[in-house]
């Protein structure tokens, strides 16, 4: 198992010394920059995030290599598979395989988490800071995101897990540098294809106008595709609908949680508690 985003962590540190630099030397009153306790909170969830990942992950795998071995009608291993790897053209044609199957399972997997208040629950974490810088890219869940069905695909057609693995780990490298202010919109070209921080900045959004909106990882295409695009316009509000107003890291990982659980028990009849449970959040008995 490839885990290039641990690799990645010296650089991250150093992009966010550059960036938390960049606002003391260069201020803009237009963005918010840095505050320590809620960078502070954030670098704690992603602490957290990466001992609970690793366990979540290992059993991933083992799920990964069982479909690979023994149901994939292909095997895709640009290493493992001698016809793959004696053809360059084969390889980048399997390489890029990989990459448009892994960024349009991440679509889906980051779509989903938005619109389903048990998975919602687990993302929201990262939704959870009013700022919008590098820090924030490191604010993730301390409970397992159910990622496995999504990729499991992959592992069926025959791409092995540590390619599936490594492709993933690239997808949040990229989507690390999304999380800043400081870089505007880029070549038109680029903006049309490519997720930006432009187009991640409308994500975070708590505006009405941008929610549910810009689910793509490396790629907008998807967004474009499935009609979930959406373009920064008016100045972005960073945050949730409803803040939660702490920094506390526990509250922070596990408030939607007890929410959810006091809807469940508030509320009567199966119907409704699923509703609590898998509809979109916001949901209410009252207005479904």
């Amino acid at each position: 198992m490839i885990q290039a985003v641990v690799y990645a962590i010296p650089a991250f540190v150093l992009f966010v010394v550059i960036e938390a630099l960049s606002f003391h030397f260069a201020p803009d009153e237009e963005e918010r920059g840095y505050d320590l306790r809620d960078s502070a909170t954030s670098l704690t969830m992603g602490a957290g995030s990466q001992v609970v990942g690793f366990f979540w992950k290992f059993a991933t795998i083992l799920v990964y290599a069982a479909a690979f071995e023994y149901l994939a009608p292909w095997n895709l291993d640009i290493v493992g598979n001698p016809v793959i790897a004696g053809s360059a053209v084969a390889v980048t044609v399997t390489l890029f395989g990989l990459f448009v199957a892994d960024d349009l399972a991440y679509y889906w997997f980051h779509r989903s988490h938005h619109r389903v208040r048990l998975l919602w629950a687990s993302h929201v974490v990262h939704h959870s800071s009013r700022y919008y810088n590098f820090t924030t890219a490191l604010r993730q869940s301390w409970t397992p995101m159910s990622g496995l069905p999504f990729w499991l695909p992959l592992a069926l057609i025959g791409f092995p897990p540590w390619m599936i693995f490594l492709q993933q780990s690239i997808s949040l490298i990229y989507q690390f540098f999304l999380h800043t202010e400081r870089i505007g919109t880029l070549w038109r070209p680029v903006e049309f294809v490519m997720n930006t921080p432009s187009h991640h900045r409308v994500h975070h959004g708590s505006n009405e106008m941008y929610l549910d909106r810009n689910y793509g990882g490396i790629l907008i295409v998807w967004d474009r595709l499935f009609r979930t695009f959406q373009p920064e316009d008016v100045r972005v509000v960073y945050g949730l609908t409803r803040d939660i107003d702490t920094h506390n890291p526990i509250k922070v990982a596990f408030h939607e949680y007890a929410d959810i659980w006091r809807d469940v028990r508030a509320h009567r009849g199966l119907r409704t508690r699923l509703g609590y449970l898998f509809g979109p959040p916001g949901w209410t008995a009252d207005h479904r």
